[in-house]
């Protein structure tokens, strides 16, 4: 048994030889074979570096994560820029009542005044105005088309 894997063994380094030192495409062979395994090589470490940068780059977010769990808090704006973040806000989608709605500020507090065409818009327009970050206070005034203006607090 033995024999006959030296056997086969040495019929395959033969065959191997044969190949690559044929007369005719030996040396293209022997360059393609070195190309070949070249190429995998430098494809291999490629590879590995991709995965070494994306292990970096997740540790790397982890750890601002870890740092920066809360938002630092930022001072108070003015009025007049708490009343354009809040109109960047509630503006936002195409039908917002952008003509008949208007925006003010005083020392945190926004209020809302004008008509907007259905009930439901102005709770929405209320929720996103709290949730604007320096906003203290709304006052509601808005009011439905065909009713009188509530008057402020």
């Amino acid at each position: 048994m033995r024999r006959m894997l030296v056997l086969v063994g040495g019929a395959a380094a033969g065959a191997l030889l044969a190949f690559f030192f044929d007369k005719d495409n030996g040396r293209r062979r022997r360059k393609l074979a070195v190309d070949r395994t070249r190429g995998f090589f430098n494809r291999r470490a490629r590879q590995a570096a991709r995965a070494g940068r994306a292990v970096v780059a997740e540790a790397h977010g982890a750890a601002m994560k870890a740092t920066h769990l809360r938002e630092k808090p930022k001072p108070q704006p003015d009025d007049a820029t708490l009343a354009r973040k809040v109109e960047t806000e509630i503006f936002r989608p195409a039908d917002a009542p952008k003509a008949t709605v208007n925006v003010n500020a005083e020392n945190g507090v926004v209020y809302l005044r004008g008509e907007v065409p259905r009930p439901e818009l102005i709770e929405e327009l209320v929720e996103k105005t709290r949730k604007v970050q320096g906003v203290r206070e709304v006052q509601n005034l808005l009011h439905l088309a065909g009713t009188p203006a509530p008057t402020p607090k």
